[in-house]
């Protein structure tokens, strides 16, 4: 159903124009990712105010248009994604800059100069130096592994850090393995989506070292692992958790579903699945 319905929204000409800037924007990940920071407040019984939620936008956002405008100048491309980053890539530059700094001067400024501020600047730190090292001499699904891995680091970690140690229960592991589960369920798709501009451009990425039936493979045996054990899951567990099973169940459909479309839509497919992300939000109803 939530294929459908986005798939519908995307069809809409004057919409469209927009909605593709969202995407190459990545404003659709820095929403999604938001989600995923609420679903982890919801999980670990935290309450964020509005500033942790901005801060943690534009980080993303920082990071996700760093990594397109690095990409955008190495060769000439020609998907629109890349070709929009390629002719707007100074403008790009010059709010990274700004939102950068603001960033910073928004993380002292809400933190202190504090142990959260000193551990998410460590940390940070520590996620610039692994994908340096993954980047000149790793393979290509350590890429892969290593971006779904920051990226639930990244939307769990303030959660965790506020949240009291009697929440820290080996359910907040569970479900941080099943978001890590979705996040490569996601990224898998998407290197398979983007293979041949990829490979033809020679960027750093699973398809260098792993052929599309194998990434395939792959796909298919990650969406029925994840699938298996969210129903398990939900049989097994306690009441409380039973929600935000639902939330990760419907997130790796959406993912199934779309990844088993027999007409392929590239745009409409990436568009689909980062919205998907955004699911999380119906937590606010409750």
């Amino acid at each position: 159903m939530f294929p459908e319905i986005a798939g519908y929204f995307y069809k809409m000409h004057s919409l469209k124009k927009i909605l593709s800037l969202i995407s190459w924007l990545s404003i659709d990940v820095v929403v999604g990712a938001m989600a995923g920071m609420l679903f982890f407040s919801y999980l670990l019984h935290v309450n964020l105010a509005w500033p942790a939620y901005s801060l943690l936008a534009l980080a993303v956002w920082c990071i996700y248009n760093l990594d397109h405008y690095l990409d955008a100048r190495k060769v000439e491309l020609n998907s629109p994604r890349r070709l929009f980053h390629q002719n707007a890539n100074r403008v790009i530059l010059v709010f990274i800059g700004l939102f950068g700094i603001l960033g910073l001067l928004g993380g002292y400024w809400w933190f202190g100069w504090g142990l959260e501020l000193q551990l998410t600047l460590a940390l940070a730190a520590l996620i610039v130096g692994v994908r340096f090292i993954i980047w000149h001499f790793g393979k290509g699904w350590m890429k892969e592994f290593s971006i779904a891995l920051f990226y639930v680091i990244g939307i769990s970690w303030l959660p965790f850090l506020r949240s009291s140690f009697l929440d820290r229960t080996y359910w907040f592991l569970v479900f941080f393995g099943l978001y890590l589960g979705l996040a490569l369920l996601n990224l898998l798709i998407l290197s398979q989506l983007d293979s041949e501009e990829d490979q033809k451009a020679g960027f750093f990425a699973a398809t260098r070292n792993n052929s599309i039936s194998t990434l395939s493979k792959w796909t298919d045996y990650l969406s029925w692992g994840l699938i298996g054990v969210c129903l398990l899951l939900f049989m097994l567990s306690p009441s409380f958790y039973k929600i935000f099973i639902a939330l990760i169940l419907m997130m790796t459909l959406v993912h199934w579903m779309v990844f088993r479309q027999k007409v392929k839509d590239e745009e409409k497919q990436r568009f689909v699945m980062e919205w998907a992300f955004s699911i999380p939000w119906v937590l606010l109803l409750f």
